[in-house]
């Protein structure tokens, strides 16, 4: 499709450029389409767009705290549900010991984000380490177990009835990010044959988000070799290289790792904070219409947020403007840090989603407070 050159219209006092050099006192506003990839309007204001005093109502933004989901499931169907919607549900598992079945997932692929633990993950396809930090896409069908070395907790995000590809990289190249060779794949090794026995197993398939067990007299984990190119992957956030720029703050649609037809996922990973002294230090103002967006942070301190440890889980329904909070605001205004230290995992959904009642017992009900203005 070609591109053609396109003045945007202007009315007031406008800045030069998105994001640059905003005059003193004002503060800007993205108002966009479709995330960060459609039309989209730069607004500047005398006041914060989230300077709020008080909230009421049903929407809001919310933050609940998975460290407090301390129940642990032998199996991911014993997951608990967090948020979810008809193409994509999000669930949070612990896990301690060796599960002693197969689980099967008829319902999408599953996307697993190692946030603790380590441990081997048993499939079709063979047999791969995992740690903290890692993502591993499991295709539709894939039959799988794990045996922790030490207790995992991890986030399960399961695209309904659709398939993980990876995102268009365009003119930055397929090597961009994350060079395709970096993704492990599962090996036939001698800790695979050695799980090959003739005792009996069982794999729990959920289908329709109903569970149905089948029981064989062997291991069905057998295979001999494969060849073929629908495979489980792995990618650590460890190997993710971020585009980043000196002049000008890169937009979250820049960090995507996996998609699928009606969300996305990505990583902020650690990266240079914007050196040039007009470039904006935090995330600007926006609002994402057409997008749900949940922040999921893994480690280190969220650069746009405060009292948003690791464990964390936010959700910004689309409706509202929203952006950095006033403490990190300011921190950015005096350039105080020259790199960010989070790792973040994000999903950006179209469709709006719903909160289970198990997240709500975790929630944190003073977190819209945080963007308000103290009186």
């Amino acid at each position: 499709m070609r591109k053609w050159i396109r003045i945007p219209l202007a009315e007031g006092q406008t800045t030069r450029q998105a994001h640059c050099d905003l005059p003193e006192g004002a503060y800007e506003r993205e108002l966009g389409r479709e995330g960060f990839s459609g039309p989209a309007t730069d607004m500047l204001h005398r006041h914060p767009p989230t300077a709020w005093t008080s909230w009421e109502g049903p929407l809001r933004p919310r933050a609940f705290d998975m460290a407090k989901l301390a129940a642990t499931a032998g199996s991911p169907w014993g997951a608990a549900p967090v948020l979810g919607n008809a193409h994509m549900r999000l669930r949070f598992w612990r896990c301690a010991a060796a599960m002693d079945h197969l689980a099967r997932n008829g319902d999408g692929d599953e996307l697993i984000f190692v946030h603790e633990g380590a441990g081997a993950l048993f499939c079709d396809y063979g047999r791969m380490t995992f740690r903290d930090g890692d993502y591993i896409v499991l295709p539709r069908g894939t039959a799988w177990r794990i045996e922790p070395s030490a207790p995992l907790a991890a986030l399960l995000i399961e695209a309904t009835g659709d398939a993980y590809q990876l995102p268009e990289k365009g003119i930055v190249g397929h090597h961009a990010i994350f060079d395709p060779h970096v993704l492990d794949t599962p090996k036939i090794d001698q800790a695979f044959r050695a799980q090959q026995t003739e005792q009996p197993w069982r794999i729990v398939i959920k289908k329709r988000d109903r569970l149905s067990t089948v029981s064989y007299p062997f291991n069905p984990l057998d295979a001999l070799g494969w060849h073929g190119d629908l495979v489980p992957v792995k990618l650590n956030w460890r190997d993710i290289r971020p585009i980043v720029s000196a002049r000008y703050h890169i937009p979250p649609s820049a960090h995507v790792n996996f998609l699928a037809e009606r969300f996305m996922v990505g990583t902020f990973a650690p990266r240079p904070i914007e050196s040039d002294p007009g470039a904006l230090k935090v995330p600007y103002f926006h609002n994402d219409d057409d997008i749900d967006e949940i922040i999921f942070l893994h480690r280190g301190q969220f650069f746009s947020r405060d009292n948003f440890g690791p464990g964390m889980l936010s959700l910004h329904p689309s409706g509202f403007p929203h952006g950095p909070q006033p403490k990190a605001f300011a921190i950015g205004a005096k350039r105080a840090r020259t790199e960010t230290d989070e790792v973040a995992v994000y999903i950006d959904t179209r469709d709006p989603v719903e909160v289970a009642a198990e997240a709500e017992t975790v929630e944190d009900l003073s977190y819209v407070d945080a963007w308000k203005v103290k009186g």
